[in-house]
């Protein structure tokens, strides 16, 4: 059993949990942009995402992903419920032990259906949801996954490039969300209603730093190392962000005259996406201009929903869907030889820039197979458990328009204290003759609803 680097070891730990505080990030990043009766919701079905596919990981999916041999589509069950996972080198490097590599690619199978129910925000029942989580992962994030991350996948065996999960996070979940907002249909006074806006920036603006700062270990701890290669991912992912909010926030002011907070954490996203496939394979200069057609091209996305007619409610495709799609296939085309090279063991032809012309076509077969399989694979999950008695995808009627918060979970985000005052007439004194605690959902309770004092 390989002694491994006291300094690899806390490299790799810290990113494992860099990318586990993304997780609630997204939480709150969806929180803030959907109205405050649903603000809850949005961050308890984040946070269930990381629990349902952790025992999910445990059980079979670490095995199905990262097992040692299987065919050319997925693994196998050699390590199901994490058998004979220990201090044997990983697929993933000679260097890392399989149980640290293990517990550091959870957390990437954790976030990515955390992402895609962002589009089912404000009216998906939490009970499917939850068993769709543990489905989706065995039936699609994990072949996804074995096909790019795996050596005997066949994305893998073609040559496809992606470091930090283009295609297996991001276009996975992008057109998973996808399938889900056509299934699910649009929320009650989608379209002919303004109350559609976000209630808490806050939020969005705190979800954006956690996830920002995760990303570091998201991208950078891909190196499964700590040399210049990691440093470099580092790097470009903070520019590739920096490039994309500022983007951004130019595309908005150009039409609303206003500095957008909300312009501004969705490029600065929308550059994280756009880099993340291509963070160990591109230079700072390759950088810029990753983050600023990510940003412009998710920006345009946005429209999509409208031109289309329908209701992504948080806008999970544009940006990490076509974001990721779109980041796919500039890895295509800025890949070097060089940066891949900073490790001291990774050799690659480059892309475009190394006139690899080639390359390209292997990122576009990858990101469009990867697509392609989300969407129907997902569409066809959803379509078949919304048959199933029981496990109807949407809440009623009077659940969504209460909020997903009461309806689904039974405590809300905010709460509100109305008090009744009254003057003693022979003293002048005040005093509290009545009060009520109130929840966003019931703001329009009658007053007489009140406890008397």
């Amino acid at each position: 059993m390989p002694i491994l680097p006291k300094y690899l070891l806390s490299m790799i730990d810290t990113s494992t949990a860099l990318v586990w505080l993304m997780i609630p990030g997204v939480g709150y990043f969806y929180s803030g942009m959907a109205r405050s009766k649903n603000a809850l919701s949005l961050i308890v079905c984040c946070v269930l995402s990381l629990v349902v596919v952790t025992c999910q990981w445990f059980i079979w999916g670490y095995s199905l992903t990262f097992s040692k041999t299987g065919s050319i589509f997925l693994g196998n069950l050699d390590n199901a419920f994490l058998r004979g996972v220990l201090g044997e080198p990983s697929i993933g490097s000679s260097k890392l032990p399989d149980l640290v590599f293990c517990i550091y690619q959870c957390m990437f199978a954790a976030l990515t259906p955390a992402l895609a129910i962002g589009s089912a925000a404000e009216r998906g029942r939490l009970l499917p949801m939850v068993l769709f989580m543990f489905i989706w992962s065995t039936v699609v994030y994990d072949p996804i996954a074995y096909w790019t991350w795996n050596p005997n996948g066949w994305s893998a065996k073609l040559g496809g490039l992606d470091f930090a999960g283009g295609t297996p996070v991001h276009i996975s979940s992008g057109f998973a969300s996808l399938a889900y907002a056509l299934v699910l249909g649009k929320r009650q006074g989608h379209g002919h209603s303004n109350d559609f806006k976000p209630h808490n920036m806050s939020n969005v603006v705190l979800g954006t730093a956690l996830l920002w700062f995760g990303w570091f270990g998201f991208n950078g701890g891909s190196a499964l190392s700590g040399n210049l290669r990691a440093a470099m991912a580092c790097v470009v992912t903070n520019l590739a962000a920096a490039v994309g909010a500022i983007t951004w926030m130019c595309i908005d002011y150009r039409i609303e005259r206003k500095f957008s907070a909300l312009g501004f954490c969705s490029g600065a996203v929308a550059g994280l996406v756009a880099i993340t496939p291509a963070s160990g394979f591109v230079g700072p200069g390759p950088a810029v201009a990753i983050g600023f057609l990510g940003a412009v091209a998710c920006n345009l996305a946005v429209h999509l929903k409208h031109w289309l007619n329908f209701d992504d409610a948080l806008d999970v495709f544009a940006v990490h869907g076509v974001g990721g799609y779109i980041g796919s296939l500039l890895t295509g085309i800025f890949a070097e030889k060089y940066i891949a090279a900073l490790d001291g063991a990774t050799e690659i032809e480059g892309g475009w820039m190394n006139h690899n012309w080639i390359q390209f076509p292997h990122q576009l077969a990858d990101a469009t197979a990867g697509a392609a399989w989300s969407f129907f694979i997902t569409y066809l999950i959803l379509i078949i458990m919304d048959r199933i008695p029981g496990l109807s995808l949407r809440v009623d009627l009077e659940g969504e328009i209460r909020g997903l918060d009461a309806a689904e979970i039974g405590e809300n985000a905010y709460y509100h204290v109305d008090k009744i005052v009254a003057v003693d007439p022979a003293t002048g004194q005040q005093k509290i003759v009545a009060e009520h605690i109130r929840g966003v959902n019931d703001l329009n309770t009658p007053q007489g609803d009140m406890q008397e004092k």
